[in-house]
């Protein structure tokens, strides 16, 4: 694990080529990681690490990584401003999994869940749900020692590409706002849909903003002459884990696989993924009808 004298440095480093976050904390944590995240509401600092290394197909489609393949880790003070939380979700090949886990529980982290998103993918993805608390740079520093075991993509040093031009959009996303009842954005070739709980999910004593991984997320790939395969998540209280799976497989969507993603949060609460392939306003009413079984933030 790097000294604090190395974090420093490189965290100088980051700032000398713009990289920087705008707290001295996270650019900590982006020197440590090896990539920069972005500032989240709730005073959260999220960092995307999309699995564009891998093809992954599903009943012919081609998925992109912002559909179903997107790691992610992010991290947030406590009130006192003296420890910092982890949560993250880490996209790894069968090959991947026993390697990355092992540098991260030697490292301190823990391993909160490991199972499925999808089913029928080739080639097979697991997805590890990560825990820590601690100092943030020491956290990321195990992560980035852990992924260095998978083929995760980091960005090369210095790399200042620019960024490709956006592709036009081929999806009546008009419609589906208005069949979901909650409007999305496009965001790497996926129309992506956050919505958040009624209540605000607490872990370990602290509350969790949406953005550490707490809101229902819905996300739609065009596949061509108005449809789009769908996937993503629902977050769901005991209670409405049946009436919203009954509901989804009447609406023709599948669902994938059920768990949990913490250990000690409260609510207790389910995760709920799906997957269909079909008209695209057709599965935004779908997924409207599951969305009115559960609490919503109105």
């Amino acid at each position: 694990m790097p000294s604090y004298r190395l974090i420093l440095a490189a965290a100088a480093l980051a700032v000398a080529s713009g990289a920087a976050a705008a707290e001295p904390w996270e650019d900590a944590i982006a020197a440590a990681l090896g990539k920069p995240g972005a500032e989240m509401p709730g005073g959260v600092y999220r960092v995307g690490l999309p699995r564009s290394d891998l093809k992954v197909t599903i009943d012919g489609v081609v998925l992109k990584p912002s559909l179903a393949l997107g790691s992610w880790v992010a991290f947030m003070r406590d009130g006192a401003g003296n420890e910092t939380m982890l949560m993250g979700d880490l996209v790894l090949t069968d090959a991947e999994v026993n390697p990355v886990m092992k540098r991260l529980v030697d490292g301190g982290i823990e391993i909160t869940a490991l199972h499925n998103h999808l089913l029928s993918s080739t080639p097979h993805t697991m997805y590890m749900h990560v825990a820590g608390q601690g100092d943030g740079a020491k956290l990321a520093a195990t992560l980035r020692s852990a992924l260095a075991l998978s083929k995760t993509p980091f960005p090369a040093a210095n790399a200042s590409a620019p960024a490709p031009a956006a592709a036009p959009f081929d999806l009546n996303t008009d419609g589906i706002d208005q069949a979901l009842g909650h409007k999305g954005k496009v965001n790497g070739g996926v129309y992506a849909v956050s919505i958040s709980r009624a209540e605000t999910p607490r872990e370990g004593g602290m509350a969790l903003p949406d953005a550490m991984g707490s809101a229902i997320g819905i996300n739609f790939q065009p596949t061509g002459n108005g449809r789009a395969a769908i996937a993503g998540d629902l977050v769901l209280t005991a209670d409405e884990v049946n009436p919203v799976l009954r509901t989804l497989r009447a609406n023709g969507i599948d669902v994938e696989a059920l768990h949990n993603h913490m250990l000690d949060d409260e609510p207790r609460l389910f995760f709920m993924h799906f997957w269909a392939n079909d008209d695209a306003v057709k599965l935004a009413k779908g997924m409207r009808a599951a969305l009115d079984q559960m609490k919503l933030r109105r």
